[in-house]
């Protein structure tokens, strides 16, 4: 198992890939560099491996199932997840890996945001747009995360085999703070220097669409690890309702002793029963998750104890001078070492 995998999504970046990798090896010339082709027509998969990147490939589109098939597939004690652009600075790369191995950090996330990314992004809405997100995911789960969407992460070897990614596209990053956050993994930040996409290199994300699939992973995983937040605000507006509703027949009923708008005492009731179903159902899916959290703090533990098994197995399997005693022609360090090329 390696000490450190830099992992590098890319589609159509040729114009990038190489310095990137480049930049990689030398800032960790002890890691390994995978680059995961994501269908790319301008042959970025034959450039980083001639620059001697381990290049695979995921079919399904999307940075989403990217990362799904690396986490899968790569063990290492610490990840780099960057993307292939040339925006985030390979400089940082060590201090991000020093976090995990030495700190004990599960996630360390890059900050763009407080230094360049306004002044270097050409595009206006990218940084409201990722203010906004940054201040839903704060106001609802009490934390102070300062860039949700940043593509430079480090992750530990527990972090990465006890996700489940359940994302295809962009909003995977929402979706890993969350997760974080939900499971009370310890997680770091590290402001860096951001710069723009070299002139000639496009973005691949959209800022319309994917900003409202932000928004609504944002709320599905509000729902789903925030029950209780989440369905007791609806039942509180519908009891609002409900005594708007029942207050003005109550009055009346007060004043007169009859209750002339029968409808309106009917709805009212109705109303107020949805209210308490609703509480009802956020009170049992979080006992539910309650649960599930126990469940995943054993799901830790079993991926902690295999980290260390495999890491005493490749001790095992390493010879007085150091180099592996593996064979070279046995299952992934061969398939290894025909993607390097």
């Amino acid at each position: 198992m390696n000490e450190i995998a830099v992992l590098i999504p890319c589609f159509n970046e040729a114009q990038t890939i190489a310095k990137v990798v480049e930049d990689w090896k030398r800032q960790l010339p002890e890691a390994a560099i995978y680059v995961y082709d994501n269908n790319s027509t301008d042959g970025t998969a034959g450039i980083a491996q001639a620059h001697g990147a381990i290049v695979r490939r995921e079919y399904m589109q999307g940075k989403g199932n990217v990362i799904r098939r690396m986490f899968r597939e790569i063990d290492a004690d610490c990840y780099i997840l960057t993307d292939g652009d040339d925006t985030y600075p390979a400089e940082c790369g060590r201090e991000m890996a020093s976090l995990v191995l030495d700190r004990q950090a599960d996630m360390v996330a890059a900050d763009r945001l407080s230094s360049t990314y306004r002044t270097e992004n050409s595009r206006p809405f990218h940084y409201a747009g990722n203010r906004i997100v940054c201040a839903m995911i704060n106001t609802m789960f009490h934390s102070r995360i300062h860039d949700a969407m940043t593509g430079l992460r480090a992750f530990s070897y527990p972090f990465v085999k006890t996700f489940p990614v359940l994302s295809r596209g962009f909003e995977i990053e929402v979706e890993m703070t969350i997760h974080a956050l939900d499971k009370n993994l310890r997680m770091e930040s590290l402001v860096i220097d951001y710069r723009d996409r070299p002139e000639g290199s496009d973005s691949k994300l959209k800022t319309i669409p994917d900003g409202i699939r932000v928004i609504r992973m944002i709320t599905r995983l509000l729902r789903t690890c925030r029950p209780l937040s989440f369905f007791g605000f609806f039942a509180g507006l519908l009891m609002l309702a409900a005594l708007i509703l029942f207050v003005p027949v109550f009055r009346e009923y007060l004043q007169t002793g009859l209750v002339p708008r029968f409808p309106t005492l009917i709805a009212s009731g109705f109303v107020s029963m949805a209210a308490l179903l609703s509480f009802f159902c956020g009170l049992l899916l979080d006992t539910l998750r309650q649960k599930e959290r126990q469940d995943f703090e054993y799901h830790l533990i079993d991926a902690e104890r295999q980290r260390r098994l495999d890491t005493r197995e490749g001790q095992d399997r390493t010879g007085p001078a150091g180099e592996a005693a593996e064979s070279p022609l046995s299952g992934r360090g061969m398939q290894d070492r025909e993607e390097r090329g």
